[in-house]
């Protein structure tokens, strides 16, 4: 079911059957016991397949895969749910180092299984063997018999090439060892929280000073920003002799920067700052609210810039990632603060996995290529140049867009290029943007330069 050359529906239908197997071993494997799964598990394995579900929708590769990766970090810390073992960034990653150490494991209980003097393995067997005798007589048979029923094994049946029996092999491996994985740390015994660590003591002026020095220094760059703001953008250009758009792309990065290390400070203070006081929680939360609170200010100024600059130099897939990377910090240092609120921060760092997660979820269910694709002929509506060699790299995601909205002959060579990487699909392949793009009328062949 699983294509791993592009999106399509067999991935949700895996995940699915990954985590039904999942959850049916590790019923079976309590005798009566309560199960360890919560609603954080289900809330966890939902997100994990709502990010596979994007595959059957949208067919841009660079996104899937990103969608994948998260949904691999959603499924382990589905598994991981209430339970600590070293670290979050451990946690993140349970599935793939679990079942590393899962393979001895199961290697013994398919040796115990082997064994069995009832004879279980051995009829289990036969019985596999002669459903796949049965199978291989008769389906030909009916086959050759009507041509509608042909026609359906044709579209079901993959070529059984070596290559594709090698890939079988091999996903069916990776597959195995991720639910055995799995199943091997929900046998382990509970590894609980150890509950709220204790108040950190400690002389608090190594802390306070350097805090409130990047205060300041934070507090006259929105002050500046203020200025510019009031006094329009032309004031600051003709002071510093830029473009608009090279006064964009000169500070855009520089703020990013310095959101990512400030981010990196208010983590290590909320980890190590002295909080054994009332007077060490209020300075706690008056330093590292005020701190995230002039960074939502940096967020947005980086996101203006940004903006200003893809309006100049167009919109691009690189461009729009890093806007929605900003947007995220910006939802974190909102975390923080409500974390400041009864100074409990342990939930922080799922929350921001279960954050970027769900972004990139939004980003997905949004259909970022066709937002680009859009934004870019509206640039080009407005005068602006085009890159249409740009939109003929992307996926079937801008058919639409495209189709409506570009003009012949440029359409139809755009659009050739966009469908030369092919729609045909067997049904685990099956996409609904590549299901679509078929049914789109091409004019006849154009001189494309």
């Amino acid at each position: 079911m699983l294509p791993v050359d592009r999106p399509g529906i067999g991935w949700l239908l895996s995940g699915l059957a990954v985590a039904a197997g999942v959850v049916v071993a590790d019923r079976r494997s309590r005798d009566g016991e309560p199960s360890a799964f919560t609603w954080r598990n289900a809330a966890w394995t939902g997100l994990a397949l709502a990010l596979l579900a994007m595959g059957t929708v949208r067919a841009s590769g660079w996104l899937f895969a990103l969608c994948v990766l998260a949904a691999v970090v959603a499924g382990s810390l589905a598994v991981v749910g209430a339970r600590t073992v070293n670290s979050v960034l451990h946690d993140m990653f349970a599935l793939p180092v679990q079942a590393l150490l899962a393979l001895p494991w199961v290697g013994r209980g398919v040796g115990r299984f082997a064994a069995r003097r009832d004879g279980v393995a051995r009829r289990i067997a036969l019985a596999v063997l002669a459903a796949a005798a049965l199978v291989g007589v008769f389906v030909p048979l009916l086959a050759s018999a009507d041509a509608a029923f042909a026609a359906v094994v044709d579209a079901l049946v993959p070529d059984l090439s070596v290559a594709t029996l090698v890939r079988w092999c091999a996903v069916f491996a990776v597959v195995m060892a991720v639910v055995a994985g799995a199943c091997y740390f929900l046998a382990a015994p509970p590894r609980r929280a150890s509950g709220d660590r204790p108040h950190r003591t400690g002389y608090g002026l190594e802390w306070t000073v350097p805090l409130v020095v990047l205060i300041l220094v934070f507090g006259v760059f929105v002050g500046v920003r203020l200025v510019v703001l009031f006094g329009g953008t032309e004031y600051v250009l003709r002071t510093s002799n830029l473009t608009s758009a090279e006064y964009a792309r000169g500070g855009f990065w520089q703020l990013c920067a310095v959101t990512v290390l400030t981010l990196a400070i208010v983590a290590a203070a909320l980890r190590w700052a002295p909080d054994a006081t009332k007077a060490d929680r209020l300075r706690q939360r008056v330093l590292l609210g005020t701190l995230s609170a002039l960074s939502l200010v940096l967020v947005g100024s980086a996101l203006s810039r940004m903006w200003t600059y893809q309006e100049a130099y167009g919109f691009t897939v690189l461009r729009l990632l890093v806007e929605v990377c900003e947007l995220w910090f910006g939802g974190l240092f909102v975390l923080v603060l409500a974390a400041l609120v009864r100074l409990r921060p342990a939930w922080l760092p799922r929350a921001a996995v279960a954050t970027a997660a769900g972004a990139l979820l939004v980003l997905a269910v949004l259909d970022p290529e066709r937002l680009i694709a859009d934004a870019n002929l509206d640039r080009a509506a407005a005068g602006k140049p085009l890159d249409h060699r740009y939109l003929a790299g992307f996926s079937a995601d801008v058919v639409p867009a495209v189709s409506a909205r570009l003009p012949e002959p440029l359409r139809t060579c755009v659009l050739r290029q966009v469908l030369a990487a092919g729609t045909a699909d067997g049904w685990p392949a099956w996409n609904l943007s590549r299901s679509t793009a078929r049914d789109v009328p091409l004019a006849p062949a154009a001189a494309c330069g």
